[in-house]
This record gives C-alpha cells, sequence and structure tokens, in this order.
C-alpha cells in the first residue's frame, strides 16, 4: 500500500472547546490531559505568553514533569505510528489538551510534531492549536 499516512495535532482547552472532533471519519486517535503538569499560565511572567514562547518552554523543560510526560507519548504514539504505516492507514489524530490550550498543550503539540517528523519523515503532520490560531501555519 502506498497511502500517505497524515497525522493531524491538536491543542486544545478543556474548558472552552473541549477534545477535537475528528473529521477523518475514522474516529479514535490520542487524547492527552497535560493538565498534570505545572501550568506556567499561574505565573504572572508567562500568562501572555503561550507554548511556543521560549522562556514557557524552558519552565516546563526545567520546572516541571513534562519531559517525562512527552517521553512516555513518544513511545506510545510511535507504536500506532508504525503499525499504520505498516497496514497502510491514512489517518491518526493526536490531541492535547490542557485548561485554556495556551501553554502545556501548545508545547507538547508543537513538540510531538517536531518529533514525528524527524522521526518519521514519510508522514504529513498538520498541527493546530484550536485556542491559539495565530500559531497555525
Amino acid at each position: 500500500m502506498s497511502n500517505t499516512l497524515k497525522v493531524e495535532i491538536h491543542s486544545f482547552s478543556y474548558k472552552k472547546g473541549g477534545i477535537p472532533k475528528d473529521n477523518s471519519g475514522n474516529g479514535g486517535g490520542f487524547v492527552f490531559d497535560c493538565r498534570g503538569i505545572l501550568n506556567p499560565g499561574r505565573i504572572e511572567e508567562y500568562k501572555i505568553q503561550t507554548g511556543n514562547d521560549v522562556a514557557v518552554q524552558d519552565y516546563l523543560e526545567e520546572k516541571t514533569q513534562m519531559p517525562d510526560f512527552l517521553k512516555a507519548i513518544k513511545s506510545i504514539v510511535s507504536i500506532n505510528i508504525e503499525d499504520y504505516l505498516a497496514r497502510g492507514f491514512e489517518n491518526l489524530q493526536i490531541n492535547f489538551g490542557c485548561t485554556g490550550g495556551q501553554h502545556r498543550s501548545v508545547y507538547s503539540a508543537i513538540k510531538i510534531a517536531e518529533f514525528i517528523k524527524e522521526k518519521y519523515p514519510e508522514v504529513e503532520v498538520v498541527i493546530n492549536h484550536d485556542e491559539q490560531p495565530q500559531l497555525n501555519k
């Protein structure tokens, strides 16, 4: 099979929009809850920033359990991507939620997108920041 696997990644807010709908028609995928990680949005200097800002990223990498969280996610996501590639699947959705969809979920979505692009260059990766549309490319 020569189908291209498209991985759609969302960051979202549990409070505002909830878990994104899978429009591929396949249903399923992953939903990871980032609310167990310390929230940089509770610190004044980070309130107006997002998970795309270096200062927030540094905070998440140095002062929280985010590195361990993402390591576990990379492992589980890789299992599905490799299986989906082998079986010719065309769609996988990965969602990261936090309280406001601004810091932890944005950071997680960015880092997992980077990981997938590097490890699986044959995979098409699309990232959507549902609460931070200015970050969508």
